[in-house]
């Protein structure tokens, strides 16, 4: 699910659960921004974030290594850096599972 289309369900959502209001477009996708920013600046900054249920984000220290350039065998420096990981969080490991499980 790309971005966009989780932007139109959310709106689809909404508009299905109250009958007489609807989100318009643009305030769906400024709320999607807003927190895709905030998690961004959350990380950058070096915090966790965990949202019940769901799963949790954070990041992965990558020491500096000596690599390799795949295309000549070249050694190459590579530099420390932090990575961000996310976590599954036990409820959305079971409803994947499941979902997946009931296709088989």
């Amino acid at each position: 699910m790309t971005k966009s289309e989780l932007m139109i369900r959310l709106a689809e959502m909404y508009t299905a659960n109250n009958d007489n209001t609807a989100l318009v477009a643009k305030d769906v996708e400024q709320s999607v921004k807003i927190i895709v920013d905030t998690m961004t600046r959350s990380l950058a900054r070096g915090q966790r974030i965990e949202i019940r249920g769901f799963g949790s984000f954070d990041l992965n220290h990558r020491p500096a290594r000596i690599g390799r350039n795949p295309k000549t065998g070249e050694k190459v420096s590579v530099p420390e850096k932090y990575v961000p990981h996310f976590k599954p969080g036990k409820e959305l490991r079971e409803r994947v599972d499941q979902a997946v499980s009931s296709k088989k």
